[in-house]
């Protein structure tokens, strides 16, 4: 292979700013030079980041109406349009994937790598396109047959894949019997500064869409009448609107400074997600914040319950209102420091130089010097 190799970056969609992006984000300081190609691409969003000046590879389904804040429901055509890529002129190609970006084609000398979010979970859990676990449609489990047949096959041609959690690398070795590394996402751990007196108010930070499970925010705290400051955007805003009460507040899309500034102050981070990692519960704990989180996925390995936080096991507004009275009478047994001190091993300088060793390792090329500077 080329001592500089020409490297292409594959990511699904890039619809709005979230962990995966950050994700993305930190490996461009590793290697500056890679192309980035997605299916969507929702520039507006991105003025202030990385991204900004940079040209932006899309598909096809770029250009149909909805798709920008909408994609999921398109899915039916993504992998037909991941496929269409023209990756010939690269040497190694980078796939983050959490829906159909491993199933890029490459010319055979090519090495491909992957850092996997998530095998799609729409596909390969019985959560659904709304959010919930009811029974699917017969039409789309039909589908989601096939999709499981073609990613998995997509998988197999992959050289080597890591992902966010050891949650995901055991969902990674059911749905596509192969094995993971793991490397933690980058956090941008010292963004924050703790504040000494916490105020009332707790807070969530994530896109607003169905898995997320913001409704069960939403119904606890309407019930409670906590102040719930609640920051991201996306599809299930109106409906969220529609379920709340005057005690919680939609602030939509916040700069990194303002949320930054917010949780430094805040009661307490909550969440209704399964999140497969999770970076603004390890930005929460950075803060000094603590966090009360439903109890499962990537969680599990950044949050010690009782001591940076409390889990939930029931996505029930009893259950969350339970938890959230219990965190109440013991607010005072919760200490700045163990919880800062907790967010430190999952910064950004260390996902650089695990994510460099991975792709230098499994792919044999050389490190470029731009990139060394920046560990």
């Amino acid at each position: 292979m080329k001592s500089e190799p020409r490297i292409a970056f594959i990511t699904d969609a890039l619809p709005s700013i979230g962990g995966g992006e950050k994700v993305l984000f930190a490996a461009l300081e590793a290697f500056p030079h890679a192309d980035i190609f997605t299916l969507v691409y929702n520039k507006k969003v991105f003025g202030d980041t990385p991204l900004a000046d940079r040209e932006i590879k899309t598909s096809s389904l770029n250009n149909l109406p909805f798709a920008h804040n909408h994609h999921r429901f398109f899915l039916p055509l993504m992998p037909a349009a991941i496929e269409q890529f023209d990756l010939r002129a690269y040497d190694l190609i980078v796939s983050f994937n959490y829906a159909v970006a491993n199933g890029v084609q490459y010319t055979h000398d090519a090495r491909h790598v992957s850092y996997t979010h998530t095998p799609l979970r729409y596909a390969w859990t019985d959560i659904n396109l709304h959010g919930t676990h009811t029974r699917r449609n017969p039409i789309l489990e039909t589908y989601m047959r096939k999709f499981r047949a073609w990613d998995k096959k997509a998988a197999s041609r992959v050289h080597a894949i890591a992902t966010n959690s050891q949650a995901v690398s055991r969902r990674i070795r059911l749905a596509y019997e192969r094995e993971a590394s793991v490397i933690y996402p980058p956090v941008e751990v010292e963004r924050f500064r703790p504040s000494p007196h916490r105020e009332g108010y707790f807070i969530t930070v994530s896109r607003l869409v169905a898995h997320k499970r913001i409704d069960v925010l939403v119904r606890a705290f309407s019930l409670l009448n906590l102040p719930l400051l609640i920051i991201g955007e996306g599809p299930e805003l109106p409906r969220l609107k529609s379920l709340a009460k005057p005690n919680i507040q939609f602030l939509g899309f916040q700069p990194d400074e303002t949320v930054a500034a917010l949780l430094g102050k805040a009661r307490a981070f909550v969440s209704a997600a399964e999140e497969d990692f999770g970076i603004a519960i390890v930005e929460a704990q950075a803060a000094g914040c603590p966090v009360i989180t439903y109890g499962q996925g990537g969680a599990l390995e950044t949050v010690m319950d009782g001591v940076t936080g409390l889990y939930f096991h029931d996505r029930s507004t009893t259950c969350l209102i339970d938890v959230l009275q219990r965190f109440e009478r013991n607010f005072d047994s919760f200490r700045i420091t163990p919880i800062v001190h907790n967010s430190q091993k999952f910064g950004k300088s260390r996902f650089i130089r695990e994510f460099t060793n991975f792709v230098q390792s499994s792919a044999g090329i050389t490190i470029q010097q731009q990139a060394i500077s920046n560990l």
